[in-house]
């Protein structure tokens, strides 16, 4: 008996963790990559260092010197763009190529062997991009943030650092019955007087949830929305590879919408990249104030319970039990598993619809 018992604990738990080939993350703010200092950076576990070409553009190398492994982060960028590596000299490109070892009288500098490996990049919307399999830049760029070009939308950005998985922020993200809990009194309340019906919808690459009936939340953050009160329009969306999108629209006048982009930095720890823009029917200058503090003291919030959610799941693994109002964490997991394993989607939209008091 005490050998089974010893088998059986030396079971790994399960976890929800994926690696997502094929894939746009973002690394960090444009403003924190400057043009003479590499920058590390891991991604799904993996070393890469980043750094800004001779042109300015961003560029992404494995973050180790194919000479004798030692990280490039630890070197420098020269007048030419160049990533030189702190132990021998050796200078790459963007693209990784071999374009000088010191001391070398050879000229054949760049062959394949002294190459480093590249990750495709993008500047997008304030954001430096990488992409998680490395190789050629695919033709289709990362994802862009909603209303940032619309002059009528004020924006607030914010990012912190997560000990979870992937699919356990997101679905936390996403996910309405936590908030009159963990978030009550700054959105919705454990009061539960209203009826509404979800209708659940799992395209190819998204799955959604459209709350309909929905009176405007209670708490500060439903007060800055709908000071009128009222029935919103209410999206909660997943987008592959790693996007959470919440969305309250009240009339013409009231238009929420928050963006996280998720980087799953290795299986316990991702880092999120909040992106809120809104449209009120008071002037935004006025509810910047109140947005940005409420909008950290619920990231916070989260934070501190999700890792002590993954505390638990080390221990014991995943030992979840769903009711229906779990509505979108059972398809994130199909969608990211369905990346992850390159599965092709189905094509047709699957919908089902529930009923919860909110």
């Amino acid at each position: 008996m005490r050998d089974k018992e010893q088998t059986v604990s030396a079971i790994p738990p399960k976890t929800s963790v994926v690696k997502l080939p094929d894939a746009w993350f973002i690394a960090c703010e444009s403003r924190a990559l400057r043009a003479k200092r590499p920058m590390p950076f891991t991604l799904q576990g993996t070393p890469l260092v980043l750094f800004r070409s001779a042109d300015g553009k961003p560029a992404a190398l494995l973050d180790r010197c194919p000479h004798r492994n030692i990280p490039l982060s630890l070197g420098t960028v020269t007048k030419q763009g160049e990533l030189q590596c702190a132990y021998h000299g050796w200078r790459f490109d963007g693209s990784g190529a071999c374009n000088a070892v010191p001391g070398l009288i050879s000229e054949q500098v760049n062959i394949r062997s002294r190459c480093a490996e590249a990750y495709p990049t993008a500047e997008l919307d304030g954001f430096i991009w990488v992409y998680s399999t490395p190789g050629p830049t695919p033709a289709e760029g990362p994802y862009r943030f909603p209303n940032l070009d619309d002059a009528r939308y004020s924006t607030v950005r914010r990012d912190f650092t997560v000990t979870s998985t992937l699919h356990a922020v997101i679905e936390n993200t996403l996910d309405v019955p936590h908030t009159a809990f963990l978030h009550g009194g700054l959105f919705r309340t454990a009061e539960k007087k209203n009826e509404v019906e979800v209708v659940i919808r799992r395209h190819a690459a998204m799955a959604e949830a459209e709350y309909v009936g929905e009176p405007a939340p209670k708490g500060l953050a439903g007060r800055l929305l709908a000071p009128q009160g009222g029935v919103v329009t209410h999206f909660d969306r997943f987008l592959l590879p790693s996007i959470a999108q919440v969305e309250y629209r009240l009339g013409d006048k009231s238009h929420l919408v928050t963006t996280s982009v998720m980087t799953p930095l290795d299986d316990y720890l991702t880092r999120v990249w909040a992106v809120v823009t809104y449209r009120l029917p008071i002037p935004n200058w006025l509810v910047r104030p109140f947005i940005t503090p409420v909008a950290e003291r619920i990231f916070a919030q989260d934070a501190v319970i999700l890792r002590a959610q993954t505390d638990v799941i080390r221990k014991f693994g995943e030992r979840y039990t769903s009711t229906e109002l779990d509505v979108l964490g059972h398809e994130i997991w199909r969608l990211l598993e369905q990346h992850a394993h390159k599965t092709p989607p189905a094509a047709e939209v699957k919908e089902h619809r529930v009923k919860m008091r909110t």
